[in-house]
């Protein structure tokens, strides 16, 4: 995401960092196809004798998976699904040459589908599937040449606060699925699948699979718990807990000489864009209530956040600051990215407060007693932000900033705009007067949630708070005095830290706790399952989750109330399918009193290090909202972790859900639709999109036969209503400037389908989008102004 723009000019720009010379990109392209013919000799199927495997049960709650090859093996990698869902692909520990891994979270009755692949004398070879049952007996079965695929139940069982609409699949063609939801074991005589079950009750289904001429399958089960409406059962933790050394509480007790030190010395690490923005520092500033006199600029992954209930329980009398800061940046803020501020009082030193940022820098719950800018002091070019529950008592000013998004706040006035601003539920903005100047202004959030957070209560011990649900808001949520919501102590809460696995963070979710993650980057050997409902995850400090070995990184149930706050995909090296699942796919309990919020969660594809993921959001649960993500392959990053068959992605999100709300929705950059948007009744608040940069040639970058390049915001041709507001799509075919976009945005022709205030920019004529909408709007101009279309249709 890079702009040049000054003072609502535009002019053609360089990029602030080249992307390698060409020598370097062709033994990249030779490491790449060398990995490809690797990878392309494939497995055979293994022999019996090649190895003997077993499963035996080390707790109620985990289970050991052991694998013998006879020949000793380079490697062993284990396959495995728990209740016929969420399959995950590890590498085995090896002790000699037994090879074991645990499977952790689990219950009593859980039904283990696992496989294997291993390495013999160079060639690899996978394995029949094996089913094991938890509590029944450690017994294995080897399903017999030509058995039928085991039954997939979805949703794969869970707690849930409403019934159930379960459906049950199978992957051999032609086979019946028999089920029972009596606890019995099915077999062939039993009920024959038809239609989706309706699940009203706590309840066990389970299924099999026949078919003539085939072996049974395996047994498959899935419990639905149904009317728990709350976590229960979370081991008491901490309410004073230890977070951790990258977690700074700042007192007034301290003295401001000794916390401006801290904050120095922190800054001057994280404040690099050339050496801090791919790094693996994270860090939370959290200032006890007070009054501060300080300067704290905010460098890469920081947060800083007040600990009071409410914003002006904490007063800093000072500056809360992002700007150009680095004489490499040369006045350039469009890589200012991943920091953010929260809950407290500015009183600025010189009248305005700046927070000259990019994407993934949230500026909430912020009461500004003055003025703000949001562009560098250089007046240098800034890309696009976001601000909610804020008040700014002073003026708004973006000068430079191209696009910029505000919800639910108030301003003294607002003033500038280059391309996309857009309100909703803002006192004090200005005008709809789209396209000249550019504003977009809705009067009110239809349906709004605000973020859960920390703050300490009047006994010292640390609580999160949760805000209510709020529809046609209009203001901060606190301008009466204090948010409406309630509260959580700590001892519901697990604090994720360094040291925590995978297994460790989801066992803590399977006992019902809470998740409070403190900045770090956590390595997922396994997917990270929340299936209870009002189950809320918050991070602070930009910590990062990163798959391994092509595992999905979390998967939520289609449960009431999960709110997810603060945390940062980063794609492993090897595919995930997605980084993240909302619902089962089919999902279809309706959620609109307490919908999931996806609230301050960036996705990264590439740029530290190579990452590849298929998706990177993918929303299947009704009513969700989606307030304020970064979806984002990388187009610059440390050497070697960018390229068009390197950092691979196909959509930043794809949402199936229906009536699903998406207000600040940023995603750039992908390789196919950015945004597939499949769901009935879908709404978008602002969207700010850059199609990818380096397609190669035209030939490598069609949707179809004859439509150059991918939109990048897709309605489902099945989509009846649907409706969007501000919305910007970009081009810079720098890698091979013939290419183009036949058009930025792709919806069905009815009536339904309404789409406000968008745009098409190509920057500095370097590519071209034909098209704004369909077939409407103007081809983009050489000259780096947008072409507009008010209303569709």
């Amino acid at each position: 995401m890079r702009r040049t723009v000054s003072e609502g000019r535009s002019r053609p720009r360089q990029l602030l960092h080249q992307r390698g010379v060409a020598l370097l990109g062709a033994l990249l392209l030779a490491l790449v196809g060398l990995l490809g013919l690797t990878q392309t000799i494939g497995t055979a199927a293994a022999d019996a004798s090649d190895y003997t495997q077993s499963v035996s049960q080390l707790s109620t709650t985990q289970a050991k998976i052991t694998f013998t090859p006879t020949t000793p093996a380079a490697y062993v990698d284990a396959h495995y699904l728990v209740n016929g869902a969420n399959q995950q692909n590890v590498r085995m520990t090896a002790a000699g040459n037994v090879w074991t891994w645990t499977v952790s979270s689990l219950t009593t009755g859980s039904v283990l589908e696992y496989w294997f692949t291993y390495e013999k004398s160079g060639p690899q070879y996978d394995t029949p599937h094996f089913t094991y049952t938890q509590g029944g007996g450690g017994g294995t079965t080897t399903p017999p040449p030509g058995a039928v695929a085991t039954p997939v139940f979805s949703p794969a069982g869970g707690t849930f606060t409403t019934a159930q609409t379960v459906t049950i699949t199978d992957a051999t063609s032609g086979a019946a699925i028999h089920y029972t939801l009596d606890g019995s074991t099915p077999t062939a005589s039993s009920p024959t699948y038809t239609t989706a079950l309706s699940i009203t009750a706590t309840t066990t289904v389970q299924a099999i699979a026949t078919k003539s001429g085939s072996t049974n399958s395996a047994v498959a089960s899935a419990a639905f718990t149904i009317g728990s409406t709350t976590p229960t059962g979370c081991p008491a933790q901490s309410d004073t807990p230890d977070f951790g050394p990258n977690v700074h509480i700042f007192d007034p007790s301290m003295g401001n000489a000794a916390i401006q030190a801290q904050l120095d010395a922190q800054f001057n690490q994280m404040k690099d864009t050339n050496t801090a923005q791919f790094s693996e520092n994270r860090v939370a500033d959290l200032y006890k209530p007070g009054t501060y006199a300080v300067e704290d600029n905010v460098g890469f992954y920081t947060s800083v956040a007040g600990l009071g209930q409410n914003p002006d329980q904490v007063t800093i009398n000072g500056d809360v600051t992002v700007d150009a800061f680095n004489a490499s940046d040369a006045g350039n803020a469009t890589q200012n990215f991943w920091r953010s501020a929260e809950n407290l009082a500015i009183n600025p030193s010189g009248g305005s407060d700046r927070w000259a940022v990019a994407q993934a820098a949230p500026f909430r719950r912020i009461d500004v007693h003055g003025g703000l800018n949001l562009y560098p002091a250089s007046y240098g070019y800034a890309s696009g932000g976001y601000i909610a529950d804020t008040k700014v008592s002073g003026q708004a000013a973006t000068a430079s900033q191209q696009q910029w998004y505000s919800r639910d706040s108030s301003f003294g006035s607002w003033n500038g705009g280059v391309w996309n601003m857009v309100f909703s539920g803002v006192s004090g903005a200005p005008a709809n007067t789209f396209p000249n100047p550019p504003e977009t202004t809705l009067a009110t959030t239809p349906v709004s949630r605000d973020v859960p957070y920390l703050y300490i209560d009047s006994t010292g011990k640390y609580r999160v708070f949760l805000p209510s649900l709020r529809t046609n808001a209009s203001g901060p949520s606190w301008a009466s005095g204090s948010t409406p919501g309630t509260s959580q102590p700590m001892s519901q809460f697990y604090v994720v830290k360094a040291g925590d696995t995978a297994a460790t963070i989801n066992n803590a979710l399977s006992q019902g706790c809470n998740l409070f993650v403190t900045p770090g980057v956590y390595h997922l050997s396994q997917t990270l399952n929340v299936t209870k409902a009002n189950t809320t995850i918050l991070g602070i400090g930009y910590p990062t989750f990163v798959p391994d070995n092509g595992v999905n990184a979390m998967q939520v149930a289609d449960v009431d109330g999960v709110r997810l706050k603060g945390l940062l995909f980063d794609a492993g090296t090897t595919n995930s399918a997605a980084l993240l699942t909302v619902g089962p796919s089919g999902s279809s309990a309706n959620h609109a009193a307490n919908p999931t919020t996806i609230q301050d969660v960036f996705f990264r594809i590439g740029g530290e290090h190579v990452g590849k993921a298929t998706n990177s959001l993918v929303v299947n649960s009704n009513n969700a909202i989606i307030d304020h993500i970064w979806a984002w392959r990388a187009d610059h990053g440390n050497a070697g972790s960018v390229g068009w068959t390197v950092n691979t992605a196909d959509t930043g999100l794809t949402v199936n859900g229906a009536n699903v709300l998406a207000t600040g929705l940023f995603v750039e950059h992908y390789q196919k639709y950015e945004v597939v948007w499949n769901g009935q009744g879908g709404k978008t608040i602002f969207f700010q999109n850059e199609n990818p940069y380096d397609p190669p040639n035209q030939a490598a970058w069609k949707s179809s036969a004859s439509v150059n390049g991918y939109a990048a915001y897709k309605v489902g041709a099945s989509v009846t209503t649907h409706e969007a507001w501000g919305l910007g799509s970009y081009c810079y075919f720098n890698v091979n400037p013939a290419v183009n976009n036949y058009h930025a945005f792709e919806v069905p022709n009815t009536a339904g389908v309404k789409f406000h205030d968008a745009l098409t920019v190509s920057l500095g004529g370097v590519g071209t989008i034909t098209h704004v909408i369909n077939d409407t709007g103007a081809v983009t101009a050489a000259n780096t102004t947008p072409s507009n279309v008010v209303n569709f249709p």
